[in-house]
């Protein structure tokens, strides 16, 4: 369920060339998540809080003052991290902490997983309602904008549904992985087509994949879950940026060498 959803909210991250604002997003939830332990309330809300806060004050500070956009998602996804660190170290929840940052997918519980079931439900049907406006906004802001559409509302939809991805994979890859696993397949399917749909299934299918046989892995190799399933997103982008027909690397080469 990760694989699929964090493959098809990553398709619209790298065509938006936001990868840093997806690396930015699953840095800050960290303190929502803190604060979700502390108070004793679903991490899923806490956590999406300080997504979107996040978000909208990276939209502010870039948008009021002469720093660019790359540079204000420096300043608060670390401000935001080393929050979430200084509240973690006050609720003594280090274990948590390492789970968090590292993964623990054997810490899953049910909740965890209808909680996962419940977010890939709303991806699903987030793509599903909004797929023409996701498309023009990815492709062409300016003409969405004269065409009429609410560019800053799917925005931060679209950062809404990027949170929600995020803390569900926070069990299974790490929040420090988890920004892998929503660029490595996208970026993997984006090789292999120039259609907006079929990248989204591929996408979805690498991301299955990615989880299915790095699981394997780790369960073989006594390896960490997370790091696996990254090692073979990175395997399968390799493979890809090698021998697909779009990227075409040995043809390029042979023109180098001509």
């Amino acid at each position: 369920m990760v694989g699929i959803m964090s493959g098809i909210v990553g398709s619209f991250i790298i065509l938006r060339g936001m990868s840093l604002m997806g690396d930015a997003i699953s840095h800050a939830v960290l303190p929502g998540v803190a604060v979700a332990y502390m108070f004793g309330f679903n991490i899923l809300i806490g956590a999406s809080l300080f997504g979107i806060l996040a978000a909208v004050l990276i939209g502010f500070v870039a948008s009021r003052s002469k720093i660019k956009t790359d540079t204000s998602i420096g300043v608060i996804f670390s401000a935001f991290y080393a929050l979430g660190f200084i509240l973690i170290s006050m609720a003594e929840s280090s274990t948590n902490l390492h789970h968090i940052l590292f993964e623990n997918i054997l810490a899953v519980s049910d909740n965890d997983i209808m909680t996962t079931a419940i977010v890939l439900g709303v991806v699903i049907l987030f793509v599903v309602a909004f797929y023409k406006e996701l498309l023009v906004t990815s492709f062409d802001e300016t003409y969405a904008k004269t065409y009429g559409l609410k560019v800053q509302i799917i925005h931060y939809a679209l950062m809404l549904v990027l949170t929600l991805v995020t803390v569900s994979a926070l069990q299974t890859v790490g929040i420090i992985l988890v920004v892998a696993m929503l660029i490595t397949p996208a970026a993997t399917a984006f090789l292999w087509t120039d259609k907006l749909n079929w990248m989204l299934i591929l996408s979805a299918i690498l991301g299955v994949i990615s989880s299915t046989v790095g699981l394997y892995f780790s369960y073989t190799f006594n390896w960490a879950s997370g790091p696996a399933i990254v090692i073979v997103a990175a395997m399968l982008f390799t493979l890809s940026f090698i021998f697909s027909p779009k990227q075409n690397f040995f043809k390029l080469k042979r023109s180098v060498v001509q």
